[in-house]
């Protein structure tokens, strides 16, 4: 066929209408220079169909057409940097939190901490040796080992309120990850009402991919695009794709559909010294636990747990007993429960004995409320349940293994709060110890009375623990009663400082000034072995560095990674960030091409008026 007389101006037309459509584009990506999130767009121009004609030549070309306006956008890149982003976080995080931790023990000029209280603590002890009769010198003693015990106090009360502020925060994320998953599945499926019908929804792509950068950062993120085909049409394109968003092998978002997190506050504690109504996550839909803390996991939410709940792997670990006594049924205050024998616990040191008085046992995956514990003469542990078991949990218990927490490979409160436990109970029994001298030696105080315990804990009525029971359960009066934030002095040497033994018996019987029990006290400050081996002033630079290696760590890898991202983000906005200059260009460049189309129709314009206007036929 021929092709029409007017066949020019059609081609000079669609040139028209496509470089409208780049200059249309380039306009955009300008005016989304500051968008954060947005992908440069392209209008991606295609030759139109030839025609055939019947000339020697065959075919002529058509034009050209705008097939359609996509973003520049490399997945590569992505997936590098959702990858690096969970690390990011969870190091910057991790970093914010230890650097408050570490400011708990500071002790400089700024800010009296252990040692200076120590120090001052010691030095009135000794003042004490040298004036035992003045009133005024065992006040000042006694006033400063209040102070000592008060440190201890301040710095769990703050630790406590720490971790109450990071639960809170971890709520706050998991809202947030949960409206993010409701949102990506919401834009998945706006996505695909428009690209069923042909069109590409650029700006709903970068809202998504947007919404994952900030996702990824908080928890660690796959993401799989693939297209939805006609199962009895393989090979039909329908235009529609599924996207999942998967954490740990598990779907968070697949199309339309999302999954989100439920968080339940513990009824019973798991540490001693943990805060009440701590939250721990399942997967709402299915009610199965899920561990933010696990070795698999990253990203700000992990963070949050190493730091509010980590051990250093010093969970509380043994073997439920094989005999059948050893899980037996019972009854307490007129409720049947059961009591399980556990064998081999990986805690045998009281002193560091950091399990809850009423806490959480689990036994195959499956946690069980236990309402007290006692500690048997040969090292075994009695648990009393608060229900009892069936006859299914009763075999499945016996010879497994028992753990209370988890095993989280991280320097959290948890653990600096046993640590702090574990040294006061060590001094404060070595104290008292000396303090009450022997059987046959006692110490007395001032009026020649035997002297009880000095350092005590307070109970939760007011009263006062001085550890005088030699079996220890979680209701006995022993120093498993002691914690950084109960540690007090007795009542009865604040209200009177003649309560305090300078000496034993024998010597305040025959009036010598030997004050051997002072002098024994005075070793504890760095001649006796308290704390890793160490004395009671070196206590301070073993926690400090204890701090100093995970801040430190957490500082490095934050830099590490920070630089890591930057770098991606750097080639990812060198593929799909808009650059002014190159959009500069693209507009002279589409509009000298705009200007020769409208050129060209002048010219055929003018080139048919001078044929029907001024040929004559």
């Amino acid at each position: 066929m021929a092709s029409s007389q007017f066949f020019g101006l059609n081609i000079a037309s669609s040139a028209l209408t496509a470089f409208q459509a780049s200059l249309n584009t380039a306009a955009n990506n300008v005016s989304n220079v500051q968008t954060k999130g947005y992908s440069k767009q392209v209008t991606n121009l295609q030759a139109s169909g030839a025609l055939r004609v019947n000339a020697k030549y065959g075919t002529t070309g058509t034009g050209v057409q705008a097939i359609s306006v996509t973003q520049l956008r490399d997945e590569y890149y992505d997936t590098k940097y959702w990858n690096n982003s969970s690390s990011l976080g969870l190091y910057e995080k991790k970093l914010y939190y230890m650097k408050q931790i570490e400011m708990y023990f500071t002790d400089d000029d700024t800010e009296r901490g252990f040692s200076t209280l120590l120090h001052t603590m010691f030095n009135n002890l000794n003042s004490v040796q040298d004036n035992a009769g003045d009133e005024n010198v065992r006040k000042q003693f006694i006033g400063s080992a209040q102070s000592f015990a008060t440190y201890f106090n301040s710095v769990a009360n703050s630790m406590t309120e720490l971790q109450i502020s990071i639960n809170n925060e971890i709520k706050s994320t998991v809202d947030n990850v949960n409206s993010i998953s409701q949102k990506i599945a919401l834009i998945n499926k706006q996505i695909n009402q428009i690209e069923i019908q042909g069109g590409y929804a650029n700006e709903l792509r970068d809202e998504r991919a947007l919404l994952v950068d900030e996702l990824s950062k908080i928890i660690p993120v796959t993401v799989a695009e693939n297209p939805i085909v006609n199962s009895n049409y393989p090979d039909m394109d329908l235009g529609i794709n599924n996207y999942v968003v998967k954490i740990n092998g598990q779907s968070l978002v697949n199309g339309y559909q999302y999954r989100t997190f439920a968080y339940e506050a513990r009824e019973n504690k798991i540490n001693q010294s943990d805060a009440d109504g701590l939250y721990d996550l399942t997967w709402a839909d299915t009610g199965v636990s899920f561990h933010p803390a696990s070795s698999a996991m990253s990203g700000i939410l992990k963070a949050l747990f190493e730091v509010r709940d980590g051990n250093n792997q010093e969970n509380f670990k043994a073997t439920v007993g094989s005999n059948a006594a050893d899980i037996s049924d019972t009854v307490v205050d007129g409720k049947p429960v059961t009591q399980i024998r556990v064998y081999d616990p990986s805690i045998t040191d009281i002193a560091k004995l950091s399990i809850a008085e009423e806490g959480i046992l689990t036994v195959m995956n499956t946690n069980y409320n236990y309402s007290g514990f006692v500690i048997n003469d040969d090292g075994s542990y009695t648990f009393t349940l608060e229900k009892q078991l069936n006859v299914v949990e009763r075999s499945r218990f016996s010879g497994e293994t028992m753990t209370i927490g988890k095993s989280v490979d991280g320097m959290g409160i948890p653990y600096y709060m046993s640590q702090m436990n574990e040294f006061l109970r060590n001094f404060a029994k070595s104290f008292n110890d000396i303090e009450r001298g022997s059987d046959t030696d006692p110490g007395v105080d001032a009026y020649g009375n035997p002297m009880g315990a000095f350092f005590v804990a307070k109970t939760h009525l007011g009263g006062e623990y001085d550890f005088t029971d030699e079996t220890v359960s979680s209701t006995s009066n022993t120093y498993y009663r002691l914690t950084a934030g109960r540690v007090t002095i007795a009542a009865a040497s604040v209200e009177n400082s003649n309560i305090f033994a300078a000496v034993t018996k024998s010597e305040y019987t025959d009036g010598t000034d030997k004050y051997t029990l002072i002098q024994s006290l005075e070793k504890l400050k760095s001649d006796t072995v308290l704390y890793r081996g160490s004395g009671a002033d070196d206590f301070l630079q073993c926690l400090i560095s204890d701090v100093s290696i995970d801040t430190q760590e957490a500082e490095l890898f934050t830099q590490n990674y920070d630089n890591i991202v930057s770098s991606i983000e750097r080639q990812r906005q060198s593929v799909s960030g808009v650059d002014e200059d190159e959009e500069a260009l693209d507009l002279v460049k589409f509009q000298n091409a705009y200007n020769l189309a409208s050129k060209m129709i002048s010219v055929m314009s003018e080139m048919y008026n001078r044929l029907i206007l001024e040929t004559g036929v």
